[in-house]
């Protein structure tokens, strides 16, 4: 298996309601014509919204579930004042704060919201990564 991640898929409750959260937060949706699903393009990736009972379907799992799933999405910024201004945006579309930025145990600035259908993204700026023109982290050697 190549070492790549190419798509992230979100369950949602309401995709015409979460498709707006993404798009209040200045998130281009692609392939508009594809029906019952929201497709952002992602630097060199895509996230997806879908139906969490269809998704869950397709998946062959049980769509009932709460609570933490192990799984924390990152939007990493370019500067350390971008963190507070990513998640003032987040709060602004109708996501939740959950952390307040702060400064990490790790030598940068971050802090975390859920969106409506609480999914956490981390939004992080790193001394440590690098982020190109194109959105995309070089890891340090």
């Amino acid at each position: 298996m190549e070492q790549r991640l190419s798509l992230v898929t979100l369950g949602v409750a309401d995709l015409p309601a979460a498709t707006a959260f993404y798009e209040a937060l200045g998130w281009r949706r692609g392939m508009r014509q594809a029906g019952g699903v929201a497709f952002f393009q992602a630097g060199g990736m895509v996230v997806s919204l879908f139906p969490r009972v269809d998704l869950a379907k397709d998946s062959g799992v049980p769509a009932e579930g709460h609570g933490f799933g192990g799984i924390v999405l990152a939007h990493n910024t370019r500067e350390r004042h971008e963190v507070d201004l990513v998640l003032a945006e987040a709060e602004e579309a109708g996501g939740r704060i959950v952390t307040l930025a702060r400064e990490a145990f790790w030598g940068g600035y971050s802090g975390c919201f859920a969106d409506l259908d609480g999914h956490l993204w981390e939004v992080a700026w790193n001394p440590a990564f690098a982020i190109g023109p194109d959105g995309a982290i070089a890891l340090p050697e």
